[in-house]
Formats: C-alpha cells, structure tokens, sequence
C-alpha cells in the first residue's frame, strides 16, 4: 500500500482535512500544528478530533505528518528563545495526543554559530523533556539541506540526535528536495543513498517522506523545491521511490509549490507511476 498525500490548511479543522484528502485522491496528509511562521495554535477541539480520528480509521488512513513551525528553533542561542521554543515542542506534542499513533515531524533546527555538537545537546535535551509524558506520537527529524548552520544535513547528524535521545519514538522524515540539496544522489543512486542511510541510522527508524523535486542542482544547499517532475530530481527519481520495496507503506507528503488542484493532479501522477 502507497500513502501519499500533500500539505494542507489547517484552518477548517481535523475532519475538513480528512474530507479534503479524500477529494483529492490522497490517503495521508500534512498539516502544521501552529502558525508556520509565528507561535500561534487553534484551540483545541475534542470532538473534531475524535470525528476525524474515526474517519481516518474508516477509510483505510495512513499515518498523518504534522509539522512544527519553521520559527521553532530548538537550538539557538539565545536561552530565552530555545526554552520558548522548547515550550511549543512540549505543547505541540500533548496536542497530538488527540490524535493518536499520528507522526510529528519538524526542522532540527541551525546552532547560529555555537557548533553542531552544541546544537545538537541543545535539540536532544528539549526532546527529552517533550517526550517525557509518553504521548501517542512519533517524532520526526526531518533530512535538511545543510544551508547556513543547519542541523540535519548529514544522516550522521541525525543518528547523533537520535543517540542522545534514546528513545524509539524519535525517527526520521527524508525529505526528497532536501538530501538533493545536501548532496545525496537520490536521482542517479536511489539504492546507495538508502544504503547509506541503513548504515548510518537504520531503515527501521525512516517513517515518512516529502516528495519535492529541487530546483538546484545536487550539493547547492540551497532548499527550493519544485514540482514533481519539473526540477533535477525529473520523474525517473519519483518512479524509484513511490515503487521502491524498502519505502513501501511509509506515508509520502507532497510539499511541491502549488495549491490543491495541483496536489490532486501530482497525486494521481504519483500513483501512475506506481505500476
């Protein structure tokens, strides 16, 4: 079974979005728990979430991804910033106890400065205060591109995160665009990356994927994604991995600059290339 499905708005609540994945052919979704690029979250809504939640399960869902918002920097250096954003991870997380069994991906974060080793003690401490409750949700790292002081652009970055943690419900989201920009040849050398990756971190610890196409060439870390089909990464890249054995079952997000009629026509794209 292939979950793939896109990013939406999540303004109409849980159970809007499910009935506009259903529209759109998707059979997973994205959304971000928070204004994107503020502080800001909707109040909570039991009863949507519960209606949302039986309808995922009614029609054969796979896992959702929420997002953390971009401005939640969870190993800057301010003191003040890092526990505010901290304090969003920890809330974000007990939000999605609504939503049980659900994933929780967001940006590492970028050290500004102070080193990948002190950024990623910072990023691995507020992980395990977030996690500490034992809410029902898997957290992703997501794959970055490496621009600027980024964490994440290197899978061994990722598997020092995770190391810190130590805990099973921290995995991982690969972000097509991203290991591209980073300087991974997903186009050319699908099997070798994904070796990598096992080698490094673990298959068994890859939950989800966004599915963009890049609009630089390998190695630019630079993080501007395009249609599918449309970048560096072309369809061939999309073919390998929406029909590659090992990524069978994880939910595929679509991430690509568009609005839904777009994402409703690379969703059937997608699943074309799936025979």
């Amino acid at each position: 079974m292939r979950y793939i499905g896109c990013h939406l708005s999540s303004s109409g609540g849980y159970l809007e979005m499910v009935k506009t994945a259903e529209k759109i052919g998707a059979n997973t979704f994205a959304y971000f728990t928070r204004n994107p690029r503020g502080s800001k979250a909707k109040q909570e809504d039991s009863a949507d979430a519960a209606a949302a939640m039986a309808r995922l399960r009614e029609m054969g869902f796979g896992r959702l991804v929420a997002h953390g918002a971009y401005t939640m920097n969870l190993c800057t250096a301010d003191p003040e910033a890092r526990a505010f954003a901290c304090d969003v991870l920890c809330d974000d997380l007990r939000r999605m106890a609504a939503l049980p069994g659900q994933s929780y991906n967001f940006h590492p974060g970028s050290h500004v400065g102070q080193g990948a080793q002190a950024g990623i003690g910072y990023i691995a401490v507020a992980l395990k205060k977030a996690l500490e409750p034992g809410y029902p949700v898997t957290v992703l790292l997501e794959t970055m591109a490496g621009k600027g002081s980024e964490i994440g652009g290197t899978f061994e970055e990722l598997k020092a995160i995770l190391d810190a943690v130590g805990s099973d419900q921290v995995g991982v989201c690969l972000d097509t665009c991203h290991v591209w920009d980073a300087g991974y040849d997903i186009a050319h050398d699908l099997n070798g990356v994904l070796a990598e990756f096992d080698r490094v971190i673990g298959l068994d610890r890859l939950y989800a994927l966004h599915l963009n196409d890049s609009k630089n060439p390998m190695g630019s870390h630079k993080d501007r994604h395009a249609c599918i089909g449309q970048g560096y990464l072309g369809l061939n890249t999309f073919r390998a991995v929406v029909t590659h054995p090992a990524l069978a079952g994880k939910p595929m997000i679509l991430e690509t600059p568009n609005a839904l009629p777009g994402y409703e026509k690379e969703i059937a794209l997608l699943r074309g290339l799936e025979s």
